[in-house]
């Protein structure tokens, strides 16, 4: 039997990431994937996708992917059911992703990083110049 599915989209939120009580990283967003072919009105169709991914990837996904974002998920498709507030059976599918790959390039205007961490600062005297001499520089 074989559960496998590829996905190339846009998101349309930024990763929601989350940690389980175990401190495991979860990161949900939703991927907008268009159909390979047009409808009666000559458009083209969007599918919107769950996309459930875990542990360091998860992080990563938070981390770099934002809105609009192009990716690729390799994965397999889950189906749960689950009865709603008023009795009903309902189904949720989404996809348990195994590899998310960030397919906006690094340099484009819109890829930066979802959530930048500003870097660390070190407080510097005016002596720190003064300690290193010419013969010292590696260049």
């Amino acid at each position: 039997m074989l559960n496998r599915i590829v996905l190339i989209g846009r998101l349309t939120r930024d990763p929601e990431l989350r940690y389980t009580q175990n401190g495991v990283a979860v990161a949900s967003f939703t991927l907008a994937v268009d159909r390979n072919y047009k409808n009666a009105n000559g458009e083209k169709e969007t599918d919107f996708i769950d996309i459930d991914v875990w542990r360091q990837q998860a992080e990563n996904c938070a981390n770099y992917l934002s809105k609009g974002k192009l990716a690729a998920v390799d994965g397999s498709l889950r189906i749960r059911t689950y009865e709603n507030s008023e009795g009903q059976k309902r189904k949720a599918v989404s996809v348990l992703a195994d590899s998310v790959q960030f397919l906006s390039p690094k340099d484009s205007g819109n890829y930066a990083p979802a959530r930048q961490e500003a870097p660390p600062q070190f407080a510097r005297s005016r002596d720190d110049d003064e300690m290193l001499g010419d013969d010292d520089l590696p260049f």
